[in-house]
C-alpha cells in the first residue's frame, strides 16, 4: 500500500512534539451492495473508499488525525496534526505500565502477515452480479410464497473487501483483509387491516460461498413467518414474569447491557457498573461470558484488531465471577492492565477504541425443552428487536419482536407489545437455567468508533423474573 521508508517517516513526524507512541493505520475497503424489492433489482452500488488514521500518545493523553490523500505532503501533514493535538501533554506517570513493543524490533519496522484463520474460497469480488442477484430472487420467490398474507418482500445483498495496514513505533508491520458477505430479508404481513413485519440477516466471515450455501428456505421462510405469526397475536399482559429467552440474536440484550458495560471505553473512566469488580460475584453460577474473535468465519471474526493485536477469546464472566475486560491500547494505559485484542473501529476515519467482536453466554446443561417445561408461567422471546441501555447504571430496555405465553410449561399464545425492562447485572443474577443449544446472531454495533460488525450470541436460557411491558387493548 505505502512504502515502509514513507511510514517511517509519517512515525517520526507524529512523534516530533513528544508523543511517546505513534500507530498508522491505511484503509483500501471495496463494498458492493444490492437491493430488491418486489422481486426487482432497485438499486445495485459499488463503491471503493481509500484512507489513512494517524494517533499519536503522550502519557493518559491521544490525539488523531486522517486523510485521504496518501501522498507523501499529505500524510505528513495529516501526521503534523496528530502531533499539534499532544504538544504540552504530561508525560506518562512514572507508576504506570505500557504495553507494546512486542515485536522486539522497535524502531524499526517488521513485516508481518496476519495469521490466515478466516479461509475464502471465492472472494466476492469476482463473482458476477448475475450470480448473486439469483440468490436473491431465490430468497425473494420464498419468502412471497409463504402465505398469502405476505404484500411486500425486500432483499439485501453486501459483500465487502478490507485490506488494511497496521504501522505503530513499537516496530509493528502488520498486513490483513477482511472479507465479509450478507444477506438480508424483510417481510411485511398483513391481513386487510393491521400489517407486520419480519427479518432475518444472516452473515459471516466469508466469501461468496457462504450465499451460495444459505438455507434460503430456512432463512428466507423465517423472515415471513414472524411476519405472518404476528398478524394474529394478542396484546402481551404487563407485570413481572419468568422470561425464556430464545437463543441466537436472544444474545443482544447481554450485549447491550452487559457487553458495552465490560468495555474498557466505559470501565476505564468508571463510568460502568462492572468497574473495579474483578475477582466479585456479578453473575449467577450458571452464566459463563466469552468474547472470542478468533471463531472460524464468523460475523464479528478478525485474524487481527484494527490496533494489529491478535484477536483471542477473552472469558469475561466464568460461573458468574468477573474475570477481566475488553480493553484497547490507549485504555490500557489508563487501566494499567494489557490490551486483550479488542481495538475496533468502523474506518479510517474513527479512531479505535475496545469493542466487542463474537460475545455470547455459553452452553448450561440443560435442554430447552427442559427450560420451557420448567416453567409453569412467563413469556417466551424468540426474537428480540431494538432497545436501548444506559452503560453507566446497566438499566435497559428492549422490543421484543416475537413473544408467547408460557402456560403450564407449554408455549402458547403468540404476543404482541411486548418490552424486556430490566438492569443488567440484576438480569445476570436471575438468570437460573441455560441451555445447550447456543447460536449466534449478526448485527451492526455502533459506539464511538463507528459502527462494526458483531455476533451476538447465546443459548436458550430462562431469567426467574424480569419486568414485562405490554400493550393495551385496542392501542
Amino acid at each position: 500500500m505505502i512504502s515502509q521508508s514513507l511510514i517511517n517517516a509519517v512515525l517520526d513526524t507524529a512523534l516530533s512534539t513528544g508523543g511517546d507512541f505513534a500507530e498508522v493505520f491505511v484503509e483500501d475497503r471495496t463494498v458492493n451492495r444490492m437491493g430488491m424489492r418486489g422481486g426487482i433489482i432497485e438499486n445495485s452500488l459499488s463503491g471503493r473508499d481509500f484512507g489513512v488514521g494517524i494517533r499519536v500518545f503522550k502519557g493518559l493523553g491521544s490525539a488523531y488525525a486522517y486523510t485521504t490523500d496518501a501522498t507523501p505532503e499529505g500524510l505528513h501533514q495529516a501526521a503534523r496534526r496528530a502531533a499539534s493535538g499532544v504538544r504540552g501533554l504530561p508525560e506518562m506517570p512514572t507508576n504506570a505500565t505500557v504495553w507494546g513493543d512486542t515485536t522486539g524490533c522497535r524502531h524499526s519496522l517488521c513485516e508481518e502477515r496476519a495469521p490466515s484463520k478466516h479461509l475464502i474460497e471465492r472472494n466476492p469480488q469476482f463473482v458476477q452480479r448475475g450470480e448473486k442477484a439469483q440468490v436473491m430472487r431465490e430468497a425473494y420467490d420464498i419468502a412471497k410464497n409463504y402465505h398469502s398474507s405476505i404484500t411486500q418482500v425486500s432483499v439485501g445483498y453486501m459483500d465487502e473487501e478490507q485490506k488494511v495496514l497496521i504501522a505503530n513505533s513499537d516496530g509493528k508491520w502488520i498486513q490483513d483483509v477482511r472479507i465479509r458477505s450478507r444477506l438480508s430479508i424483510s417481510s411485511i404481513a398483513s391481513d386487510g387491516n393491521k400489517f407486520e413485519s419480519g427479518f432475518y440477516g444472516p452473515g459471516a466471515h466469508k466469501g461468496f460461498e457462504f450465499i451460495a450455501g444459505l438455507d434460503l428456505e430456512h432463512y428466507a421462510g423465517e423472515a415471513s413467518r414472524i411476519a405472518v405469526t404476528r398478524l394474529s397475536a394478542v396484546p402481551c399482559p404487563s407485570g413481572k414474569f419468568p422470561v425464556v429467552i430464545d437463543n441466537e440474536f436472544g444474545g443482544v440484550i447481554f450485549h447491550e447491557a452487559c457487553g458495552h458495560g465490560l468495555e474498557a471505553t466505559s470501565v476505564a473512566k468508571g463510568n460502568s457498573v462492572f468497574a473495579n469488580r474483578i475477582g466479585e460475584k456479578v453473575a449467577s453460577d450458571v452464566v459463563t461470558y466469552i468474547d472470542d474473535g478468533t471463531l472460524e468465519n464468523e460475523w464479528g471474526s478478525l485474524a487481527v484488531d484494527d490496533e494489529g493485536e491478535p484477536t483471542r477469546r477473552n472469558v469475561l464472566i466464568q460461573n458468574g465471577v468477573l474475570k477481566g475486560y475488553l480493553i484497547d491500547r490507549f485504555n490500557s494505559r489508563r487501566m494499567n492492565m494489557p490490551p486483550t485484542g479488542s481495538g475496533r473501529r468502523q474506518s479510517y476515519r474513527f479512531a479505535p477504541t475496545s469493542r466487542m467482536t463474537n460475545t455470547y453466554i455459553a452452553n448450561g446443561s440443560s435442554t430447552p425443552k427442559e427450560i420451557i417445561e420448567n416453567t409453569e408461567q412467563g413469556i417466551y422471546a424468540k426474537y428480540l428487536g431494538g432497545g436501548q441501555v444506559n452503560t453507566a447504571t446497566g438499566d435497559y430496555n428492549f422490543a421484543v419482536m416475537e413473544a408467547y405465553l408460557i402456560e403450564n410449561g407449554k408455549i402458547t399464545t403468540p404476543l404482541k407489545g411486548a418490552t424486556l425492562i430490566g438492569n443488567g447485572p440484576k438480569t445476570l443474577q436471575l438468570v437460573d437455567m441455560v441451555g445447550n443449544n447456543l447460536g449466534h446472531g449478526q448485527g451492526m454495533c455502533g459506539s464511538l468508533s463507528g459502527s462494526i460488525p458483531v455476533n451476538v450470541g447465546q443459548p436458550t436460557l430462562r431469567v426467574s423474573e424480569m419486568t414485562v411491558g405490554g400493550t393495551r387493548e385496542g392501542a
